[in-house]
């Protein structure tokens, strides 16, 4: 009804349609019955059949091929490291439970915040043996949520209706941001560009102006921490720099705030940053990764729009291509200083998370190596970079391709790795759809 192989809806918007309406779905409640020790191969058996029919709609392959072939070329994960990924990602939301929710009454001292624990349906009551042999969500997740370090305030005052920052302070926090599209990037950043050059020179003569470059770096090698950076400039001269490895982004902000706002003719405030997202986090208070930065932001520039009338600050957004002046200086002192991560690391309910995502990513990878689950026949495509291609989810390269072909061309294209289309049929393919 929506398309088939040769019309209707492209692979990739058939792919979305699944993950917004099917998926939602089927993982509704699931961490009732998925958990370790449960019975439940006969229901991912079920699930793996529909994500298969659904696998076979977005490519238009042939019923008969592996399910891992066609599941890769969908860009869907399978379901059973699905599971395994929202499961762990889920664990980590008890954190953000208020500490007299209900559910910690059920939880060991470490996780019961405030309320009195149950008097006989606790894990804090239970034997050793009891634990052991017993299995269970809130057993996994009163286990794993002890990896989380960072601590959240689900009820903190700041994030109240009519007390946060943007409800009081609204026209005095501004962003100047702009998106840099595809088509006609090399014309926008020179426009960018132009723009930062003159509002750099134009605060640089104003008195009481303080602008400050924050940047931020993340190996991914996973032996360093996260460097956060900051420097503050008054009338073109270098006030104060700090750099520094906890929460990155946010933290590198926050450093240059409060130590703007304490100096006594501080009028204005520009940031330079090349992530605007950490900008709008940053001051707002509700409960998300790195709260606690975000209300330190919060409590610093309260205090010091209500020192003086007619103060603001302004977040300007620098695109990380163009390498501007001012805060590429930020950028190389994020990137020189390499910190190694210690016995006992910090942890954010960020970081956990997207570590969760990249184990599921690399299980993934590990089992498509595998040819009974990828198919014996499967072709290796190389991508541009000569690195052989290997399954993702909305980055997936075989997607990719299939976002600027029709729906037509794209089934054979999934039918010539999987070892279904001869050699000459996909060239006159090829040469049909050029």
């Amino acid at each position: 009804m929506l398309g088939s192989s040769t019309r209707g809806l492209h692979p990739v918007q058939k792919r979305v349609l699944y993950c917004a309406c099917v998926l939602p779905i089927i993982t509704y409640g699931f961490r009732l019955w998925y958990f370790a020790a449960s019975r439940c191969k006969g229901a991912l058996h079920h699930l793996s059949t529909m994500q298969c029919s659904a696998a076979l709609w977005i490519t238009g392959a042939f019923r008969t091929l592996p399910t891992g072939g066609v599941e890769a070329l969908a860009g869907l994960p399978p379901i059973n490291l699905l599971r395994r990924c929202l499961s762990e990602r889920a664990d980590y939301r008890f954190a953000t439970l208020t500490p007299t929710h209900p559910v910690r009454a059920f939880l060991s001292c470490f996780n019961c915040g405030t309320i009195v624990l149950h008097p006989s349906l606790s894990i804090q009551t239970m034997s050793e043996p009891e634990i052991f042999r017993t299995s269970g969500t809130l057993f996994e997740s009163d286990t794993n949520v002890l990896a989380l370090t960072e601590t959240l305030l689900p009820m903190n005052p700041l994030s109240r209706p009519g007390v946060r920052l943007m409800d009081c302070f609204a026209d005095q926090v501004h962003f100047d941001d702009c998106k840099i599209s595809c088509g006609d990037a090399d014309k926008e950043l020179k426009q960018r560009t132009k723009h930062l050059n003159k509002l750099r020179d134009k605060i640089a003569e104003s008195i009481g102006t303080y602008y400050a470059e924050t940047d931020a770096s993340l190996p991914l090698s996973g032996q360093y921490q996260a460097i956060a950076a900051s420097i503050l400039f008054s009338g073109g001269v270098e006030c104060w720099r700090k750099v520094t490895a906890p929460d990155v982004e946010l933290y590198a902000i926050r450093s240059a705030i409060v130590n703007a706002t304490s100096r006594d003719n501080c009028m204005d405030i520009f940031i330079f940053t090349d992530s605007m997202a950490s900008t709008r986090r940053a001051v707002d208070p509700s409960i998300h990764s790195g709260q606690g930065h975000s209300v330190a932001v919060c409590e610093a520039l309260q205090t010091w729009f209500t020192r003086k009338d007619g103060q603001s600050i302004t977040f300007v957004y620098v695109p990380s291509r163009l390498q501007w002046d001012l805060h590429y200086k930020a950028h190389e002192y994020a990137t020189e200083l390499k910190v190694a991560l210690g016995p006992h690391p910090a942890t954010s309910f960020d970081s956990l998370r997207m570590q969760a995502a990249l184990s599921h990513s690399a299980s993934w990878n590990v089992l498509f190596q595998d040819p009974e689950y990828r198919g014996w026949s499967f072709l290796q495509l190389k991508t541009v970079n000569r690195a052989v291609a290997q399954p993702r989810g909305k980055d997936n390269p075989w997607v990719h391709f299939a976002n600027m072909s029709s729906p037509q061309l794209y089934a054979r294209m999934c039918r010539k790795p999987l070892g279904s289309l001869r050699e000459h049929e996909l060239s006159a393919a090829l040469r049909t759809h050029v």
